[in-house]
């Protein structure tokens, strides 16, 4: 289509065919209220993580989606979360994010801003903020929360900037 966007007929899409309909009143949208979302995560030093949607809290049978708040000045522990992708969206604050074998790199994100995280990705969030809480939604390709924590990386002092796209 002239504005990038693809469409698909239905077939393409993978339309479910009504001799296979579904029972979408009871197996459709699910909405998790903000006070639903659960603490009953593993956890990161210096991170606040909640998990909303998975596979064992409402069903999730490819995603698990979640936030985290980090408090001003404060950076997370090291850590990975194995063969899972993760996506951060940060919705209020300013992040920056440092990544590699010994968290050699270095890169900022700011309210809006997506970031993508590869699996096993060694990274650590810091809130480059003195004031702001920083808030991000996260989405990971997996229905339940993987994390590693690396407490014993060797982690360089003096990290190179690499510019966002």
């Amino acid at each position: 289509m002239p504005d990038g966007t693809i469409a698909k007929t239905p077939a393409q899409a993978g339309q479910v065919p009504a001799s296979e309909a579904q029972d979408w009143r009871n197996n459709g949208i699910k909405v998790v209220k903000a006070g639903a979302r659960s603490c009953d995560t593993p956890e990161t030093l210096g991170m606040n993580r909640e998990v909303a949607i998975s596979g064992s809290r409402n069903g999730s049978q490819h995603l698990w989606a979640g936030t985290n708040l980090i408090r001003p000045g404060h950076p997370t522990g090291p850590h990975h979360h194995g063969a899972l992708e993760s996506i951060i969206y940060v919705v209020r604050g300013h992040a920056l994010m440092r990544w590699g074998s010994r968290l050699e790199f270095i890169t900022e994100a700011k309210a809006g801003d997506f970031m993508l995280v590869p699996p096993y990705l060694p990274h650590q969030e810091l809130n480059a903020s003195d004031t702001e809480d920083l808030h991000c939604v996260l989405v990971r390709s997996g229905t339940e929360e993987v994390i590693v924590n690396l407490d014993d990386l060797d982690i360089v002092d003096e990290p190179e900037w690499i510019r966002p796209e």
